[in-house]
């Protein structure tokens, strides 16, 4: 009879500890009670917005903008922003009269440190003309989709060798699969 091989597994790693995973806070390295009390103001934010965000709200609710939705009072990180597009890394920050712009300068930096594109729009516009506002709105979503197609472009000619594909649904993976 011959000897069976087997794996056997290296005990130094078996005691080593896996790093703990981050629960909260989506790779944002927020604490708990930090990233609860951001939803928390945020919601307070929702329940009592100001007629510009109620304005720009009620028009992107009426808008078929496919996948790019816009999300009222995200938490983004460390920032609430007034508007964001997940799809898109857009945020859209409302200026009103009298709030703490180099608050809001640094927020904005933070933001765009990590890929998030803000885009700053005056209360007063919106309450105007929204339309104008729109407009320009529509042509940073098309300048901003069109970044992404040329940065996804550059990645996959960058690395060519990998593979994009998606697994098929209901497809059993490789080690299931009957020969």
């Amino acid at each position: 009879m011959t000897t069976r091989k087997t794996l056997a597994l290296n005990p130094e790693a078996a005691t080593a500890e896996a790093p703990a995973l981050k629960k909260k806070g989506r790779g944002w390295e927020i604490s708990d009670k930090r990233l609860d009390a951001l939803h928390e103001q945020a919601r307070e934010m929702r329940r009592h917005s100001t007629e510009a965000h109620k304005a720009l709200a009620e028009k992107f609710a009426g808008a078929d903008l496919g996948r790019y939705t816009f999300k009222r009072f995200a938490v983004v990180g460390s920032a609430i922003v007034d508007f964001n597009c997940h799809n898109l890394g857009l945020a859209l920050a409302i200026d009103e009269e009298g709030q703490n712009d180099t608050l809001a300068k640094r927020r904005d930096k933070s933001l765009e440190s990590v890929g998030i594109r803000v885009m700053r729009i005056a209360a007063k516009d919106i309450l105007e003309d929204i339309d104008a506002v729109l407009q320009r709105l529509t042509l940073v979503m098309r300048e901003r989709l069109a970044e992404r197609k040329a940065a996804a472009r550059a990645h996959k000619a960058a690395n060519p060798n990998q593979s994009y594909d998606r697994p098929k649904t209901g497809a059993k993976p490789r080690g299931e699969r009957k020969a």
